[in-house]
């Protein structure tokens, strides 16, 4: 149930930002949302005095490469191409990365009748998906982007549910964004100023601070402790819903 509260919240992922990116540039949205749960995050941190995870700093900056750059940034710049149902069909094959990521990081052996479901429940999805979808619009460039914010994004779920070992999920996530805030503060400035909207609406708002609360950040509360309890391989088949949702 917590790994399926994470999906709900990533799957207005696709559709918030392809409704962001009509007002901002790409780059806003990509680091002002990282930025804006960094925020939060920090305020979260400090009130409750959280200790400084020195110990786990190399992890949790591989954990933001994806969940902060890798899948926002190309998440972004595909959707300016394409639209956010015939992406959500090419990121249908998510849950199918996801799970060799952490069977290859964790060594683990699952039983072969796991993985032909794993292939039949992907297949299923991504035709269903497909059938239903306006695919006329092909750009490979589209689906390259896609398939490359795919692999980061999969990696920091794996990544990021290891670390529940050693800390609540929440506090993951936490220090995630609130230790990339030097970076993602500046670009989201920078973005802004150089290619500050003609216009802005109120969804547009919306969607780029649905982005940043709960896409970024308190989707993941549910989401890596979901993974961490059921174990990543498993659990991130949940993720098959997603697209659907």
């Amino acid at each position: 149930m917590l790994a399926f509260l994470g999906v709900l919240a990533f799957s207005l992922s696709l559709p918030m930002t392809k409704i962001a990116i009509q007002s901002f540039s790409p780059w806003f949205v990509s680091f002002g949302r990282a930025a804006l749960a960094g925020i939060v995050a920090s305020a979260l941190l400090w009130h409750f005095k959280v200790a400084f995870p020195r110990q786990h700093l190399r992890l949790l900056t591989f954990t933001a490469l994806g969940a902060v750059f890798g899948w926002p940034i190309f998440i972004g710049l595909a959707l300016e191409r394409t639209t956010s149902e015939h992406a959500s069909v090419v990121a249908a094959v998510m849950p199918a990365v996801t799970a060799a990521i952490a069977v290859r990081l964790s060594k683990s052996r699952p039983a072969s009748i796991f993985w032909w479901g794993v292939l039949v429940s992907t297949a299923s999805v991504t035709v269903y998906m497909a059938t239903r979808s306006v695919l006329t619009d092909f750009d490979l460039m589209a689906d390259v982007l896609i398939l490359a914010g795919v692999v980061f994004s999969a990696t920091c779920y794996v990544l990021g549910a290891g670390l529940t070992s050693q800390m609540p999920g929440w506090q993951v996530i936490s220090w995630v964004v609130a230790l990339t805030l030097p970076i993602t503060l500046p670009a989201t400035a920078l973005s802004l100023w150089l290619d500050f909207p003609t216009s802005i609406t109120a969804p547009a708002v919306g969607g780029f601070v649905y982005l940043g609360i709960f896409s970024m950040f308190l989707g993941f509360f549910a989401w890596y402790q979901g993974l961490a309890w059921v174990g990543v391989e498993k659990g991130s088949q949940v993720q098959q819903f997603q697209g659907l949702l």
